[in-house]
């Protein structure tokens, strides 16, 4: 038992603290209309982690962090451009980078022996893999990010949201990125008051269920998370959801 909080309080701490970015970050991509642009983003910082692994950087080192920083403001920074340009077919935009980004990953690791390992990775997330020396910093990036939303948001946002999407994507995977991004924003989409707290609560209920069920049944912490992060937001969706006069 002892053994098991030891795998898991880091996760559940890395969980928290990609919900913290990303639930507000969340509220207003929908707001916006733009609901893609995580997977984008998170697909582009993917790309340099994978590029500098290709070049031959540190796995975990901070070349490899400064590669998929780069990678993700010069996506949020072409997506920022397209925007101005050509609102109206935004979305489609986000989908042809998103698309091209992957299948450029899959180029890159096509001659790697590892590289259905390293795409399977970069996708699911290690979550369980976190280790708790990478929490401090993580945890200050977080609070940095979010002094910084307050005060410049729309500005900002999509290179606030590239930072974001490179710390979390590393930690949590693509799937669990997106599914923290969108889920609790589009359940609380009715809520009036509270709604970044209820978002909060949400997600950390999510990540917490998940990582229960994956210590009970030996499944993949990943996967059951989104799994039971999206079934809570669907239930409190359903259950919170304004009435309809009949």
């Amino acid at each position: 038992m002892i053994q098991d909080l030891a795998i898991f309080w880091p996760a559940l701490v890395a969980g928290v603290l990609v919900a913290a970015t990303h639930v507000p970050l969340g509220i207003r991509v929908l707001e916006r209309g733009i609901v893609f642009l995580d997977l984008a983003v998170a697909q582009m910082a993917g790309l340099g982690v994978i590029l500098g692994d290709w070049l031959g950087f540190e796995h975990h080192g901070m070349a490899v962090q400064v590669s998929a920083l780069v990678a993700a403001l010069a996506g949020a920074l072409l997506l920022s451009w397209t925007e101005r340009r050509w609102p109206e077919v935004q979305e489609a935009i986000i989908g042809v980078i998103f698309i091209a980004a992957a299948n450029a990953a899959i180029l890159l690791l096509a001659a790697n022996p590892n590289g259905a390992e390293h795409l399977k990775d970069l996708l699911v997330g290690q979550v369980l893999w976190v280790r708790p020396a990478e929490l401090p910093l993580v945890a200050l990036v977080s609070a940095a990010i979010l002094a910084a939303w307050c005060w410049l948001r729309a500005r900002w946002f999509y290179v606030l949201f590239a930072c974001a999407v490179t710390v979390s994507v590393q930690l949590v995977g693509i799937y669990l990125v997106f599914a923290t991004l969108i889920v609790p924003a589009l359940a609380t989409r009715h809520v009036a008051r509270a709604r970044v707290p209820i978002g909060y609560g949400l997600a950390t209920l999510g990540y917490a269920a998940g990582l229960a069920l994956s210590a009970v049944s030996d499944l993949p912490a990943g996967p059951l998370i989104v799994c039971t992060l999206s079934a809570l937001g669907i239930l409190f969706f359903l259950t919170f959801r304004p009435r309809i006069p009949t």
